[in-house]
């Protein structure tokens, strides 16, 4: 059983690795929390960095994301129980990465990452809705919540009551709880839209994905 621990803490690590704040630290000397919404993630590392950065940030989140899963798949390739626990735990460190004063991002790439390595077309049908969203509202926030929010149902339709609906449960309130300023920005009609530079250099609370 203790074996079980190994993919748990190898998640947990690698989620822990801040690749925007690495790329803030290389790119600008900066440190990415203490600019534009102060979030250690892709949008925000676009907001201040731009999209070469943007792009780099978001593909290696998504990257953790499945390796963690791969790494528990290959150790255990019958315990989904445990592929779910690890997803988890990466995101955990993705949040709270012990790398980085337990300071990080919100998860949604490596979300994206563990999703769409443990159940691809349910991950699929919600990111086509969110991907959808943001074209038309241009609010990232926004189309992060619906792709979180989503997930139990398409999970619950195709897989029904199993370890990993209850992994998209924990998601969402995850996603939910991290991005509660940005819902209500949104119900006011301030939050910040794809394409905005938001408040560059200024550590403002507004969390993006």
């Amino acid at each position: 059983m203790l074996l079980y621990i190994l993919p748990l803490i190898a998640g947990y690590l690698l989620g822990s690795i801040s690749f925007s704040y690495l790329i803030g630290k290389w790119v600008k000397g900066i440190d990415i929390r203490h600019h534009g919404s102060g979030n250690a993630g892709a949008t925000n590392t676009l907001r201040v960095l731009g999209v070469g950065p943007a792009i780099s940030v978001l593909a290696m989140d998504v990257v953790k994301g499945i390796l963690a899963v791969w790494i528990s798949i290959w150790a255990f390739p019958e315990e989904q129980w445990l592929h779910a626990l690890t997803g988890l735990s990466v995101i955990l460190g993705h949040n709270w990465p012990v790398f980085f004063g337990f300071k990080g991002g919100k998860g949604i790439a490596t979300t994206i990452g563990v999703t769409a390595s443990l159940f691809f077309f349910s991950a699929l049908y919600a990111g086509i809705i969110a991907i959808l969203s943001i074209v038309w509202t241009r609010y990232v926030s926004l189309g992060s919540l619906i792709f979180t929010g989503l997930l139990p149902l398409f999970v619950f339709w195709q897989h029904g009551i199993h370890a990993f609906f209850w992994l998209t449960l924990v998601i969402a309130c995850f996603a939910f709880t991290r991005h509660r300023s940005n819902l209500v920005k949104l119900v006011k009609g301030q939050e910040n839209k794809l394409g905005s530079k938001g408040t560059k250099g200024s550590k403002k609370k507004t969390l993006e994905p």
